[in-house]
Formats: C-alpha cells, structure tokens, sequence
C-alpha cells in the first residue's frame, strides 16, 4: 500500500463517502503495552505480568490496553494518507467506540478505515469523522471499532 497524498483539504474532499486504502500490519509488543501502561498508570496484571498472565489470564498472554489501540488511531491514519497543506491537526473526539476482541502479546493489527464526514469549521478548518476498525490477523472479530474525529486545520 502506497500513502495517498492530497495537496489540500479541498483535494481530499472528494474522500467523503469513500474507504481509505488498508492499513499495513503491524506488531503489537510487550514494549509497547509496557509503554502504555507507564504512560497511562495502567498496570494491571493482565497487561504487564507476562508470567502470571501465562498462568491465570484466560488468554494464556498479556493482552494490550483496549484503549491502547484507540489511542493509535491518529498515527495509523497517517501511514494511509497525507495532506500536505495542515499544519496542525488535534483530536476532536470519539463516537459509538468498542473493543470486541482482545489483543495478545505479538498479535498483528491493521487499520481499516472510511472517511464518513467532512464539515468546516472556520479558521480554514474541518472536522473530519473516520469510521475505523482495527483488525487482528487471523482472527473474525476486530480489537477495536470507533468513529474516530479529528480537526485539522491550514
């Protein structure tokens, strides 16, 4: 998958409505999920102690933070498209967000992504809502499901 690339909100208008390319897959580390809990001082067992996950979870693993994986949403739009002309984009919110699967230590993910909305919202700016799933390789239910809103501005 190649990055699209638009030179400008007015050149990526005509997304509305539409998919967005797949996302490329990723791991998800012990690292990681260490980071996050660190960084949100989420610790639970489940998470970060790999031996006693392995015995008691019943995942047999540490699992990731559900949130973990929606809080990686505004990157992995990124590594699918670019707008050249933004020059600062922030979070705006999030709608109808869930986590219908786990996420194993190691487990690959992806983004799958549509552009649902594109609104203004003045200072040369819009209000884009993605629709977003974030799939697990070799599993039928995703980790995350979540309309994902950003605001982004020239």
């Amino acid at each position: 998958m190649s990055q699209l690339i638009f030179k400008s909100i007015d050149d990526f208008r005509p997304m509305e409505g539409k998919s967005l390319p797949d996302g490329k897959w990723f791991t998800i580390t012990q690292q990681m999920i260490n980071d996050f809990a660190n960084a949100t001082l989420d610790k639970q067992w489940i998470h970060i102690d790999e031996k006693r996950a392995e015995k008691e979870s019943p995942f047999k693993t540490t699992v990731a933070h559900g949130f973990m994986s929606v809080s990686m949403l505004p990157r992995l739009l990124q590594d699918i498209f670019t707008v050249k002309s933004i020059k600062v984009a922030l979070n705006y919110g999030l709608e109808k967000v869930r986590f219908p699967n786990p996420v194993p230590v190691n487990s690959q993910l992806r983004l799958i992504s549509s552009v649902k909305k594109i609104e203004n919202i003045g200072n040369k700016g819009v209000k884009v809502t993605f629709v977003c799933t974030v799939e697990i390789k070799g599993q039928d239910k995703p980790a995350c499901v979540a309309e994902f809103i950003t605001a982004v501005f020239e």
